[in-house]
């Protein structure tokens, strides 16, 4: 439930206060029976009818509203929408939900009792309403839906464009509903803004009841009696962060909602690149490492990590971002914070390489790592065109790539014998999926103690279409230009010099890897079952 938590509990505390303020000045004037009022909602609601009956497509539209947005619309689509959140794991979501609904349908029709306005009174109405008019009973059951849809949007969806569009679509809709009872003569324009209100505050009420507090009741964000906040170390990575300034405000910030202290701030060089900074953060017995940038500075850390019991928490900033995408870590800034401070820790493995190519030292890999035309595309990549295009200028570097010729290698898995093959590209990897989910090793998993390999051999540039399809389908058919190899220690020997990457990052030619993998030996934060589950 960490998305439905308010960013600025401030401002949304001061919402909900203009909200009721307005809803009790607008009861109160109603009450006392206020001439200024009453002559207000008659002028703008005679207006607003006169404007329908002359203009047919508003006339449509306000009939349909208030025929088909009505309460016996809403309580349906609450009732589906508390069934499918029930059914996803979520009994707090559903039980907020079904509370704020059922309020709604309860407290409404005891608020017009309680006031007993009438209905306005037009001399050539559209159609003739009966009951009482304040406050708007669709306008408070529309106020309650859409809120409630907009903070269950909140909960299953990430920050991004789909999700900003579908909330203020729900505000729209809940706009037009109301609005459309003043044109159609059915409220008063007071009437409608109560009824909102109304409905809106209900939500919120039962919002900050059920979906604020763990299941114990306590807050989300308390600490246990007695314990001191809980302290993390960010690794940055200047070069991919930007803004320093901005980038530690919003961590401080989400790490305050969270409960946690101050961080630790560490910045990498060129000189270090990540390895001074996470032994620092170890030997500062920081209880989580949060580290902003690349793959390459993200396995730099990572390598520190590893086996100290530490959890490293991932704000991914790179063009590539494998291991986040491989970990269903947010490429989104804000919930990669959340997923760092609030989600669950996951034991991963590390690879290990070793290679005789001039840049390339023993060291480790969570991606992956790999020779020939695959680490030619990294080499080849125009960096103008990823800063400006991000992961796609890999593609426009892979067409060049993709006459890399064959080479002659031999792969040695654990103490089987070796085979020989002739390859354009092997690679050796902890995961399985490439950018936009490309399922290169379909079989990897990053925590089962194993390594899967995969060779690409087309005869021709064709033959890559074959071997796309054989990728995304999945195939598990092996052949002469793909070849899939699973072991705990992988040997690739090539005949002659070959371009090498490791998690992406171009390191010299060579003409031999191995790869060996150290299972469970590091704690990395994922999200806490995609932020559905209480």
């Amino acid at each position: 439930m960490r998305r439905a938590r308010p960013t600025h509990p401030v401002l949304l505390g001061t919402f909900a206060a203009l909200l009721l303020a307005t809803f009790v000045t607008l009861a109160t004037l109603v009450a006392t029976g206020s001439t200024w009022l009453q002559d207000l909602d008659t002028r703008l609601s005679s207006r607003a009818l006169l404007f329908t009956s002359t203009h047919d497509l508003v006339h449509d539209a306000a009939k349909a509203a208030s025929i088909g947005l009505d309460r016996w619309t809403w309580t349906p689509v609450l009732l589906v929408v508390a069934f499918w959140a029930w059914r996803r794991g979520a009994p707090r979501l559903a039980a907020f939900v079904v509370a704020a609904g059922v309020t709604e349908a309860m407290l409404n029709p005891l608020l017009k009792l309680a006031f007993d306005r009438d209905r306005p009174v037009h001399e050539d109405p559209l159609e003739v309403f009966h009951g009482l008019s304040f406050p708007s009973g669709h306008s408070s059951s529309a106020g309650v839906g859409c809120t409630v849809l907009v903070i269950v949007t909140l909960v299953a969806l990430r920050r991004g464009t789909r999700r900003r569009l579908l909330i203020g679509l729900l505000v729209v809709l809940a706009l037009l509903v109301a609005t459309s009872r003043v044109f159609y003569g059915a409220h008063y324009p007071s009437d409608v803004v109560a009824g909102l209100c109304e409905g809106v505050l209900v939500a919120l009420l039962w919002w900050a009841m059920l979906l604020r507090t763990d299941r114990t009741g306590t807050p989300l964000v308390a600490a246990a009696p007695g314990a001191e906040p809980r302290r993390a170390a960010v690794v940055l990575n200047p070069a991919k962060v930007g803004d320093v300034d901005t980038f530690k405000e919003r961590v401080a910030e989400v790490a305050r909602l969270h409960g946690w202290r101050e961080p630790m701030w560490l910045r990498t060089t060129i000189e270090d690149p990540g390895t001074g900074q996470a032994q620092a953060a170890v030997e500062a017995d920081v209880d989580l490492i949060v580290v902003a940038g690349g793959d390459g500075t993200v396995r730099t850390v990572c390598e520190v990590a590893a086996g100290s019991g530490v959890p490293v928490g991932i704000v991914p900033h790179g063009t590539g971002n494998l291991l986040a995408r491989n970990l269903d870590i947010p490429l989104n800034i804000r919930d990669a914070m959340d997923v760092a401070f609030s989600g669950q820790d996951r034991a991963v493995d590390l690879g290990h390489f070793m290679s005789d190519a001039p840049e390339a030292e023993r060291t480790a890999f969570l991606v992956m790592a790999g020779l020939g035309m695959d680490a030619a595309i990294m080499t080849g990549v125009d960096e103008e065109l990823k800063a400006k295009v991000g992961w796609a200028a890999y593609f426009v570097s892979g067409v060049k790539a993709a006459r890399y010729p064959a080479q002659r290698v031999k792969i040695t898995v654990d103490d089987a014998e070796p085979v020989k093959l002739k390859a354009r590209t092997v690679v050796v990897g902890n995961v399985g999926f490439l950018q936009a989910g490309i399922p290169l090793l379909p079989d990897a998993r990053i925590d089962d103690g194993l390594l899967d390999a995969v060779v690409l051999a087309p005869k021709r540039f064709i033959g890559w279409l074959a071997i796309g399809a054989r990728l995304f389908t999945r195939g598990k058919r092996t052949n002469d230009k793909l070849e899939r190899f699973t072991g705990t220690r992988i040997l690739i020997e090539a005949k002659e010099p070959m371009p090498m990457q490791l998690d992406g990052d171009p390191v010299g030619e060579g003409t031999r890897i191995e790869a060996t993998i150290s299972a469970g030996v590091l704690l990395v934060r994922v999200p806490d079952d995609g932020g559905l589950r209480d």
